[in-house]
């Protein structure tokens, strides 16, 4: 296994880039493996750390296909609909909650 480099923050060479500035062009890793590692120091935590990309190795991201935004239509549909009661919420159902507010306090919404 080969050492990745390690760059201070703000001073990585050009043909870099993390995740998002990769989405920001267009781009995606395409299955390459971390190229370099971006650390921020912090003074009372682990340094912050961001993982880098080589530009010139990206791909081109994959467009949408008719069948990949239903199922993306599908998936937002899904996360509505509260498990406990059945019903469209109307909203997406809070992970914290797990259901939806009528169900999560009744008794708040019978003094309403």
């Amino acid at each position: 296994m080969s050492a990745v480099p390690v760059y201070r923050w703000r001073l990585a060479p050009p043909g870099y880039a993390t995740l998002r500035q990769l989405r920001a062009q267009g781009l995606r890793p395409g299955g390459q493996d971390v190229a370099a590692v971006l650390e921020r120091p912090r003074r009372r935590r682990g340094p912050l750390v961001a993982y880098l990309y080589r530009i010139d190795r990206a791909k081109p991201v994959r467009p949408m296909t008719p069948a990949r935004w239903a199922a993306l239509a599908k998936a937002n549909t899904a996360r509505q609909v509260c498990p406990k009661c059945r019903r469209d919420a109307g909203y997406r159902i809070p992970a914290s909650l797990g259901m939806c507010v009528t169900c999560a306090y009744p008794e708040e919404q019978c003094a309403a």
